[in-house]
């Protein structure tokens, strides 16, 4: 299993409206970066991702799993675009925010702290067993 993170800013898709997809889940479409776009490419049905709430909150504020591998993204009729489908799993219950990852050494080299403009990176396995534990989890 491979961990994740996605980025979206709460205005424009929020955890509650992931919720409100329920099982059904929805596609995590939009994402017009080739790195992005190349990190869905690698994920599995089953990997696990933390929803993070960009712009003024910018905290992990979820979890996701993947349940639809990589596809055509279908807001565009580029081919060059694809993305994956996610479902809500559980909320964190105390939302992480991006300067307690950053204030934290063991986090030095996330992804999130090297590189905050990417929209979907990689967690590394110890990386997600610590924000879950400072989230509550």
């Amino acid at each position: 299993m491979s961990y994740w993170l996605f980025k979206s800013e709460p205005s424009t898709w929020s955890w509650d409206d992931q919720v409100a997809k329920g099982d059904a889940g929805e596609e995590w479409d939009g994402v017009r970066n080739y790195q992005a776009r190349n990190f869905m490419r690698e994920m599995a049905v089953g990997d696990l991702g933390f929803f993070y709430h960009s712009q003024k909150e910018r905290a992990v504020v979820g979890i996701v799993e993947v349940i639809a591998t990589a596809h055509p993204d279908s807001t565009t009729d580029d081919d060059r675009w694809e993305c994956v489908d996610i479902k809500a799993v559980e909320p964190l219950p105390t939302p992480v925010t991006l300067d307690q990852i950053k204030a934290d050494d063991r986090l030095a080299d996330m992804v999130l702290v090297k590189n905050s403009r990417l929209s979907v990176q990689p967690v590394t396995p110890g990386e997600w067993e610590l924000i879950r534990d400072l989230g509550g989890l």
